[in-house]
């Protein structure tokens, strides 16, 4: 079985959330082994300055390398990413569990994103769009295409 862990930065604090993490997680435990690892988010000071703000990136960003093992394929989420429609996404996480591991891990930084070195180890980024949205909703909007793209490889139907 497929083993998808999402690794991100903070927890999620509105029910709402809650409960979109909650449903989605059930859906996709049909198709997948689903692991959600919450890291705790760094504290943003009001004075930022571009050295806080890369010490707070690289403090993220190494406490999620520690979750990472050596054998699974690491996507980030970054705004520089590949964009994919759900059909190709789908075909993505299809050639990574038939071709490369069957360990895949997701990767949501925090507000400030993730540091420069955690990106370049990263085997692939991907994009959501070209707009930002808060890390949280990411969180659900990537659930969401994971049941979408598990949905579209086992031929059952799904809304366009």
């Amino acid at each position: 079985m497929l083993h998808i862990n999402i690794i991100c930065i903070g927890k999620l604090k509105e029910q709402y959330l809650k409960d979109a993490l909650n449903e989605y997680s059930k859906r996709l435990s049909k198709y997948c082994s689903l692991k959600i690892i919450e890291l705790p988010d760094e504290k943003i000071p009001e004075n930022l300055n571009s050295n806080i703000i890369d010490r707070i990136k690289e403090t993220e960003s190494n406490n999620i390398l520690s979750h990472i093992k050596s054998d699974s394929y690491n996507i980030s989420l970054d705004l520089h990413g590949k964009q994919f429609s759900s059909e190709e996404f789908s075909s993505k996480i299809e050639d990574i569990a038939l071709n490369k591991s069957s360990n895949i891990n997701f990767i949501i930084g925090g507000t400030l994103g993730l540091s420069d070195k955690l990106l370049k180890q990263s085997s692939e980024l991907i994009s959501f769009s070209k707009m930002t949205f808060p890390h949280q909703l990411i969180r659900i909007f990537l659930l969401e295409q994971l049941f979408r793209a598990f949905k579209i490889l086992s031929n059952e139907k799904y809304h366009h």
